[in-house]
Parts: structure tokens; sequence; C-alpha cells
């Protein structure tokens, strides 16, 4: 049976399309994908990710776990409210999820997961950290997510948020949080946009959310956030990275804290391996040349006829074109053939971001300017 977040009534009662998502029943619209996407980069939405695992972690050698659990390196989180972006790995050097770490302070830090992996992340976290006595490991199933992203965003939320708090929160910089014992405010997202995600219990979220929508905040579905987040340049876990595919495959290396060199960290060994042979594959960003829809599994040729595929594809709103993150053999390229419906299409090769705060990041393929102006 699929988990609900304890927002799903208001969810139908606004005529969301539900999808499963991750073992979740989840919006997927509201009516229009290409109007909530184009709500965010303009104004502000709102988005439900209760469905998202909150793990928190404590203890007296906490902090020494977490450099050995992950790739990145919490001991660069130095001040209270500070977060970090890092994988998890296996042994392999494959990515076992990709997650946010809140240093809160020294013997307590806060994991947000992705719902997928969330429990076989919360059974790796306890295997690992037995030989660490002490740490304590407690799944926040009692708590829910908000995402609020846009240019208007940050205005909008401030005057929902508890008075010992609003100050503080408009004052955060990126990847910083504030809280107090009903919630955790952080400056945090996953569109490209500038915007809050909090954290806070089911009865509170209902009634944040209401706030939010009573000030004109917009709810936004899976769809737009899907699209968003690609255009923004940002993996997806399961789809773009895996326990396959280490961090050097899916463009994360720079997530992975190889100083100081006696850091052991879970994976390592294997990914330093990995880096030193070489010939891995590697992430890189595609245009469509032309008409026509980048999607998942779609086969790519490179000029030699080696081939690669696509992890993540689809028509960009803000662009007018179709956009891919693709896997290939490691070298330089400027344009590969993309497989779609038994035809060979031309694609641009270009480094991701594709559009950030609303912007394009790219230029787009001057064969496709020639197409559109026939």
């Amino acid at each position: 049976m699929l988990k609900k977040t304890p927002l799903n009534k208001k969810h139908l009662q606004a005529n969301a399309k539900m999808i499963e998502f991750g073992g979740w029943k989840m919006p997927l619209h509201y009516g229009s994908q290409l109007v909530e996407h184009r709500q965010v980069r303009r104004e502000s939405g709102v988005f439900d990710v209760s469905h998202m695992g909150v793990i928190d972690l404590t203890g007296q050698r906490v902090r020494e776990f977490l450099r050995y659990l992950l790739a990145n390196d919490i001991g660069r989180l130095k001040n209270p409210g500070k977060a970090l972006y890092s994988c998890m790995l296996n042994e392999q050097g494959g990515v076992l999820d990709d997650l946010i770490v809140y240093f809160q302070d020294d013997n307590q830090f806060r994991l947000v997961v992705n719902a997928g992996p969330r429990d076989r992340d919360l059974a790796w976290i306890t295997r690992q950290a037995k030989a660490y006595g002490g740490v304590r490991i407690r799944d926040r199933h009692d708590l829910s997510m908000l995402a609020i992203q846009g240019p208007q965003a940050r205005t909008q939320v401030q005057p929902l948020l508890p008075a010992n708090l609003s100050e503080t929160a408009m004052t955060l910089e990126p990847f910083s949080a504030c809280w107090n014992e009903e919630i955790l405010v952080s400056r945090t997202g996953y569109t490209g946009e500038d915007g809050f995600e909090v954290i806070l219990s089911p009865q509170k979220c209902a009634d944040f959310w209401d706030g939010l929508l009573a000030t004109g905040v917009k709810p936004i579905g899976l769809g737009a956030r899907d699209t968003l987040r690609l255009e923004a340049g940002l993996k997806l876990y399961g789809t773009d990275m895996d326990e396959k595919h280490s961090p050097l495959e899916a463009d994360l290396l720079w997530t992975v804290a190889w100083s100081p060199e006696n850091r052991d960290f879970i994976g390592r060994n294997a990914l330093q391996a990995q880096r030193e042979k070489g010939g891995h594959q590697k992430m890189v960003g595609l245009v469509l040349v032309g008409k026509g829809v980048l999607r998942s599994n779609q086969t790519i040729y490179t000029e030699n006829g080696v081939q690669g595929r696509i992890t993540s594809g689809s028509f960009s709103p803000t662009l007018g074109v179709a956009i891919a993150l693709a896997r290939l053999p490691t070298d330089t390229y400027e344009q590969v053939t993309v497989v779609i419906r038994n035809k060979e299409l031309p694609a641009q090769v270009v480094k991701p971001p594709f559009v950030r705060h609303g912007k394009a990041c790219i230029e787009l393929p001057l064969q496709f300017e020639e197409i559109e102006n026939e």
C-alpha cells in the first residue's frame, strides 16, 4: 500500500493528479505542469516534500562517524546551522544516496535523504554506526517537509515564520538553517531558484501550507519539480546516479572531499582507484538540435560510434528546447546523435546548468536557431 503525506487530502481537494513515487502517493500536477513550472521561475510555488526522509543522529562520536559515512567532509561545518550536500557511498564507490546534512551542535546532526532509498539508508547507517559506540539514530516519521521556491518565495514565507526566527531566516546564507523547538528553516532547494525548505510537525505543516496558499503561493507537483531541477542541472537519485555508478560518473566529484588525506570514508579506496585508472563514463548536458523530446534511456552515438545513454531528459519550458543529462565515455564532445523513434537526431553537448534563477546559462545551438527561423 502506498504511503500518504499528511497533506494528501489537501492535494485531492486541489484536484491534483496523484501518482506513485518512491512508494508514496504524490501530486504530479494540479492542472498544468507547464503553468506550475513557469510559476516557480517567475513568482513562487510550494512543494509537499514530506516523503523525504529526516534522520537525526546524536552522540559524542557523531561527527567522527559522519566523517566516515559520507564522501564530503562534515569537518568543514564549523558553525551551527551550516549544511552540506554529500553522497553516501558503498564500498565499491557507488552512490547509495545523495543527501543534505545539517550541523545543529557538536553532538547532533540532521540528515535529509531521498524517499525511495530511505529504509535502505536507515539500515545502512544503523549498521555502520555500530563501530561508533554511543551514536543514536532516530528516524523522524513524526516530521513533514515543505519546499517554497521562486524569486518571491522568501518574502512570502517570512510572515508565516515564528517571531523568534523571522528576522534570522531572512539573513540566512545559502545552505544554512535556523530553528526552534517547532520548525527548522533552511535556505536550500531543488529548483535553481531561491527559497526555503521547512521541516515541522504534520499539523503545523498543514497550517503552513494553508497560510502560503492564502498569500498567493501556488501548489506545485512533481512534474514541474522534475523539469525545474533538470534545467538547473541537478541530479535525481535512481535516474542520474545509483549504487552502480560513482560520483565520477554522475558529475558529482565536486562533492567528494579528498583532503585531509588521512580521512577514511566508505568507498574512498574504490573511488580513488577509479579516478587513477580512468576510462570511466562521465555525465554531460545535451540540447536537441531541432524539434523532438529527449527522454531517459534513449541511446546516444558519438562521432566514433561509441554508445551512451540519456539518464534524464525533458522539454525545457524556459528555453523552449529539449534538454537532457547523459552518460558518455570519457572524452571531449561537441555534438552527438540521439536515437528518437528510430531516427537519429543531432544534439549539442553543453555543460549544465541549463537555467539558473530564471535565466539561460547556455547558448542555444546555432542549428536550432536556423531551424526555428525557417
